[in-house]
């Protein structure tokens, strides 16, 4: 039965949790040299600083969406709420650069613990009319935080110091926990008497730890083996799986339903093939264009800002018509604002890099609220934690090879060397070919999303 007061504060909550995370990731950016300073950083050891969320989050997302599925989500949002706040704090008082990155990890893997179960919450919460407005509001959160992540995060650093931003986060995911607290007590999990697949965790773990940390060190030797030796893990984690009678993750799901694979792998190829296109920009903007980093930052706004405005309407939209029809127009944008700049030079007007912004956001928010939708429409109640926790794990897979795909190309064109004038040329070149790879990957997109199954019922 439908518990509007329950279903309000799950609402607020994964709303919160959805700004909070983005938010993070965007504001921690800006304050990235003024990290640097306090810890007297080198550039790897900054990368790090980002990397370290991604790769705990992505690597724990599915084991805890499992955990979730057979304890109950509202303890596992809720404790990650906790964590990631505990874990911000605790970084505004780290002594040395690698505790302060051992935190950020433990942030990433707070942050795992809502994504595996937000989205499983909201989608328990709603009856399926209205799945894909709610879904769309949920998603516009994401943008929201998106947007404003680097203009508050400039103006904390700035003017308070970058150990506000944290702070600041902190009181947010303590927000989101106080909101879930409120949650009606949840029915007793249907998975609660399976067991947990220890082993297949541990394999699912270093598969993806050596895809992501190897292909980030590409084309060096030990980044071609990590690659080798993360591949070899996950076809056996496949393989296990598929013999388990109470699986980390249901391979099945993949093999027997056609619209959460496919669904899935046009979730991975999207975020590859956009994720590195405001790291690319920013670059281009300030070392080719010259503009200042708020000029910048007011320029790449356009994007998040109307996929902020667009999510809700597409979310509403599905849940009339096909989401992967109203998905796949959303791939094709993507293609048209991404295949804009392929020729890009430095004589290219400043106007037409906003009208491929406005393209790309209005392309990711047609695409992203309807293939959530699709996704977790196609699986049963009881495959919503491992379903939300799979869609997330693409998502952050898909923005770690993007940004593998970036180093690789300013490996091949620009070297260990730093950004001046000397190399623009270079810069651009590895921008152009860079453009061109991620095209080519969306394009592949639009394939996966049009090939997809039914999700509403004739």
């Amino acid at each position: 039965m439908f518990d509007r007061a329950s279903a309000r504060f799950i609402f607020l909550a994964t709303t919160i949790a959805s700004f909070l995370t983005p938010f993070m990731g965007s504001s921690v950016n800006v304050a990235l040299p003024a990290i640097g300073k306090e810890y007297n950083m080198t550039a790897i050891s900054l990368g790090w600083v980002a990397t370290a969320f991604l790769l705990a989050s992505a690597i724990t997302l599915v084991p805890l969406g499992r955990l979730a599925d057979i304890y109950g989500r509202k303890k596992m949002f809720t404790s990650g709420a906790v964590i990631l706040g505990l874990a911000c704090m605790a970084s505004v008082w780290s002594p040395t650069e690698a505790v302060f990155i051992f935190f950020r990890s433990l942030q990433g893997v707070g942050a795992a613990m809502i994504f595996s179960t937000g989205t499983a919450l909201l989608i328990s919460a709603y009856p399926p009319e209205n799945r894909g407005e709610i879904l769309g509001m949920n998603v516009a959160s994401v943008y929201v935080g998106l947007t404003v992540g680097p203009f508050i995060g400039g103006v904390l650093t700035e003017h308070l110091g970058w150990k506000t931003i944290f702070i600041f986060s902190a009181f947010l995911a303590a927000g989101a926990a106080v909101c879930s607290l409120k949650i009606a007590e949840e029915e007793p999990p249907e998975a609660r008497k399976e067991t947990f697949d220890g082993w297949g965790c541990l394999l699912y773990a270093a598969a993806l730890f050596a895809l992501m940390y190897g292909f980030s060190r590409l084309p060096s030797k030990i980044g071609v083996v990590l690659v080798m030796v993360g591949l070899l893990c996950l076809a056996l984690f496949a393989r296990s799986q598929w013999k388990k009678d109470f699986p980390l993750l249901n391979v099945h799901l993949f093999a027997g339903n056609r619209t959460f694979a496919f669904s899935n792998l046009a979730a991975l190829i999207n975020y590859c093939a956009t994720f590195a296109v405001t790291f690319l920009l920013s670059l281009y903007l300030q070392h080719i264009k010259m503009m200042t980093p708020s000029e910048t930052g007011m320029v790449l706004l356009v994007s998040p800002l109307l996929q902020a405005l667009f999510s809700p309407l597409a979310g509403r939209l599905s849940d009339r018509y096909e989401p992967r029809y109203i998905s796949s127009v959303g791939m094709m944008l993507t293609v048209l604002g991404l295949s804009g700049m392929i020729f890009i030079s430095e004589e290219t007007p400043l106007s037409l890099i906003v009208i491929c912004l406005v393209v790309l956001g209005i392309g990711f928010a047609l695409f992203s609220s309807p293939n959530v939708n699709a996704v977790m429409s196609s699986v049963e109640s009881r495959d919503y934690g491992v379903a939300s926790a799979t869609l997330a794990t693409m998502r952050m897979v898909g923005q770690m090879l993007s940004m593998g795909i970036a180093m690789l190309f300013f490996a091949l064109f620009i070297g260990d060397q730093n950004l001046t004038g000397e190399n623009d040329v270079s810069l651009i070149q590895s921008a152009r070919w860079i453009f061109v790879v991620l095209t080519a990957i969306c394009v592949l997109g639009v394939f996966s999303s049009l090939v997809r199954g039914r999700v509403h019922k004739r």
